[in-house]
């Protein structure tokens, strides 16, 4: 992995405001463990999933969140066509309706980034 690349870094920024965030959340609640933090990451971010958890599992050590699962939840590019009102989901990049070709859309999902949840016990 190389690690001075500009969307490894980018990554790793993201990671550390996911502990960060996370471990602000657990000061509000001392003596709670978290167990899981579940993200949601839109398609169209561009972030690497696999480049999140391997940051996290790095950058967690000695905070109030090390020994936590992350789970990532993917949410996939969809659209909704003005044109024939069709909703569908596209690949990055497949910027028209697959129904009818048009270009005239709404962007409905893919560009989330948040912290869904935190289990802790």
């Amino acid at each position: 992995m190389l690690l001075l690349s500009g969307q490894i870094m980018h990554e790793l920024s993201v990671t550390q405001n996911i502990i960060g965030i996370s471990c602000d959340e657990m000061k509000k609640h001392p003596g709670v463990k978290v167990l899981e933090i579940r993200i949601a990451v839109g398609e169209l971010t561009g972030l690497i999933p696999q480049c999140i958890q391997y940051y996290f599992d790095i950058a967690s050590r000695g905070t109030l969140v090390e020994g936590a699962k992350l789970k990532i939840k993917k949410i996939p590019l969809s659209i909704k066509c003005n044109e024939c009102g069709k909703e569908s989901i596209v690949k990055v990049g497949q910027f028209v309706c697959p129904n009818c070709g048009s270009d005239n859309f709404k962007l409905n999902t893919g560009k989330e980034f948040y912290i869904e949840s935190l289990e802790v016990e």
